[in-house]
């Protein structure tokens, strides 16, 4: 089984904390620091932990700020650049990786009233563990300096710093905090993905793809533009950044999408779709089976997606969008595609007994339906 999340805050990276900052500060009170620190530690899960370990930084480290960011980064492990994040870790020559949650978390709360300083922090901190939630309460509160930093970061020799140019301004960035104004209106951060979709970093371009789906969830045109001018012509590496983008208005069945992929045709033969068992209980698997038979006289290229229509607790039912396969289907051919959907207990999502409906998208279209009851 695999460790759990919450683990990766623990008591060894409690005192590994408390050994660098004592090192970088020999006021620092360590015995005080580590018994806040472990005081109910256990009990919580992961993110609760970041903020529970940086209410005893808050309660340890210098008042003035400017004098606890020096005592932060003093502890900080140095700068490899050969290195990825997420093999990072504290250790005798200094801190790193997820040890700096909770120090990120710190500055994102005390920092806001020396925005300069909390930034050039940030900097530091991200290029050994992400600061990609820390960042969000700057853009909120200072968006001016903010997007300046960031702006100016793009040239930035660091790829951890470029990457959080997009990631830190992401609009819905899981775990942090909605940026509101940006998912009205996401204009102050294009000029930004423009600069990095070409990132000589695989790192840097996988967030902008992100961002850019980030986006599409609320400005589905917007994005649509992006692609149709940026698709043509594009590098290998541009073309899978956009196509990582794309992937929720693919999903959608969007047109104009569809369409710069070259996915925007209908199916041309016949389709038929059949689910088993016509009754499944949660935690079991519903087998779909899906019959191609092409009528064109050239091949085909299709992306078949299907939806499950759960039923939500008033009776009302709402799709939730699942991928399942993209081929090439030549001319004539007859073809069946078989896979298991699973309705195991998920933590985003309660399940309703009642009549489901599933339905089969193939290029964005809905071209066949089925039903199924789900019994809890």
């Amino acid at each position: 089984m695999a460790e759990p999340f919450k683990n990766f805050l623990n008591a060894e990276i409690v005192s590994w904390l408390r050994r660098h900052l004592s090192r970088a500060w020999p006021a620092f009170d360590g015995e005080r620091f580590e018994a806040l620190a472990l005081d109910g530690l256990e009990a919580l899960e992961l993110k609760a932990r970041a903020q529970h370990l940086c209410a005893a930084l808050e309660a340890t480290l210098p008042a003035d700020f400017d004098t606890a960011a020096g005592v932060i980064e003093a502890s900080l492990l140095p700068v490899r650049r050969d290195e990825e994040l997420g093999e990072l870790r504290a250790g005798e020559a200094g801190l790193a990786g997820w040890a700096l949650w909770p120090l990120t978390e710190f500055v994102a709360r005390r920092g806001l009233a020396s925005p300069e300083r909390a930034l050039g922090c940030l900097h530091e901190l991200t290029q050994r563990f992400t600061a990609e939630w820390a960042i969000r309460p700057f853009i909120v509160e200072h968006p001016a300096l903010s997007f300046a930093t960031l702006q100016r970061w793009l040239a930035d020799p660091s790829p951890h710093v470029r990457r959080l140019v997009s990631e830190g301004s992401r609009p819905r960035l899981p775990w942090g905090l909605q940026l509101k104004g940006l998912i009205a209106d996401p204009s102050p951060t294009l000029p930004l993905l423009a600069a990095l979709q070409d990132d000589p970093s695989d790192y840097v371009r996988r967030s902008v793809a992100n961002h850019l789906n980030d986006i599409a969830k609320d400005h589905p045109a917007l994005v649509a533009d992006w692609v149709e001018r940026h698709l043509p012509g594009g590098s290998p590496e541009r073309r899978a950044l956009l196509k990582h983008a794309s992937r929720t208005l693919i999903k959608r069945g969007d047109a104009r999408i569809l369409k710069a992929w070259g996915l925007g045709r209908r199916f041309a033969g016949e389709v038929s779709l059949a689910l088993t068992p016509k009754r499944v209980q949660v935690g079991e698997s519903l087998a779909l089976e899906v019959s191609l038979s092409s009528s064109a006289k050239r091949a085909q290229k299709l992306v078949i997606d299907y939806a499950v229509h759960h039923v939500k607790a008033n009776g009302e039912r709402t799709p939730k969008v699942f991928k399942g396969w993209v081929i090439d289907l030549a001319a004539g051919e007859s073809r069946t595609l078989s896979k298991r959907h699973s309705m195991r207990e998920v933590t985003t999502r309660r399940y309703h007994a009642g009549r489901h409906a599933l339905d089969l998208r193939i290029n964005g279209q809905v071209l066949a339906e089925a039903t199924f009851d789900l019994k809890l």
